[in-house]
């Protein structure tokens, strides 16, 4: 079934429910997602779906060609696994690094982003706590103090990622909000080894919810 529409932005809604509608086969490779007809079931103009079509194209969901609109590709678990090595080898080094690094401040925004996620699983809004997830790691990830682990961490597009591995994974949101607190935790310890080793565990187990097969499910 359709999840409620948010209270976010017009793209971000659109690009939403279009995901989750080509993540449980409601447009099913090779099918056309017409701009008008989005538009019109979303009481908006057209706009804000070319938008929403612009960013599912950049992360390969749709392709548009001129005078044909866009159509869905096929997405693959093994597609969408592929960024878990990577993103966890990252976050392993940013928690080492955050941990000797990350100020007063930044536990306490840490500790913020722990409770927004907390509050929007009990309402069962998976953007806003999609959107507090991408922000507590974004924060650690600021903490290391390394901009190169930051540029090449953005350009894995964590939120739009984060978005489809929990649609894909069907995952129960107080679990995931609860899996960031050992983080929290080492990072308040600072301790640098404690840190890497619940980034990669984090990042690695929710890794293993999205890739396991489809008959894995319970």
């Amino acid at each position: 079934m359709d999840r409620p529409l948010r209270r976010t932005t017009l793209r971000d809604q659109i690009k939403d429910r279009l995901v989750q509608r080509i993540l449980d086969g409601t447009y099913g490779p090779g099918d056309r997602i017409v701009e008008s007809q989005v538009a019109t079931e979303f009481g908006t103009s057209q706009a804000p779906v070319r938008e929403a079509l612009l960013e599912l194209e950049a992360l390969r969901f749709v392709e548009t060609r001129p005078h044909r609109g866009a159509r869905v590709r096929e997405v693959t678990t093994q597609e969408l696994g592929q960024i878990y090595p990577v993103r966890a080898a990252l976050e392993e080094v940013a928690g080492r690094e955050a941990a000797v690094r990350v100020s007063g401040e930044q536990l306490s925004a840490l500790a913020d982003e722990l409770a927004g996620m907390r509050r929007a699983a009990e309402a069962q809004d998976l953007h806003a706590q999609l959107l507090h997830d991408v922000r507590f790691h974004e924060i650690i990830v600021e903490a290391s103090g390394n901009q190169v682990l930051a540029e090449v961490w953005r350009s894995l597009r964590v939120e739009a990622r984060t978005l489809i591995s929990v649609i894909r994974a069907d995952s129960d949101l107080r679990m995931i909000a609860e899996m960031h607190r050992p983080v929290l935790q080492a990072l308040q310890s600072r301790d640098p080894e404690l840190a890497g080793k619940e980034m990669r565990a984090h990042i690695e187990f929710f890794g293993s919810l999205v890739t396991r097969r489809p008959d894995d499910h319970d």
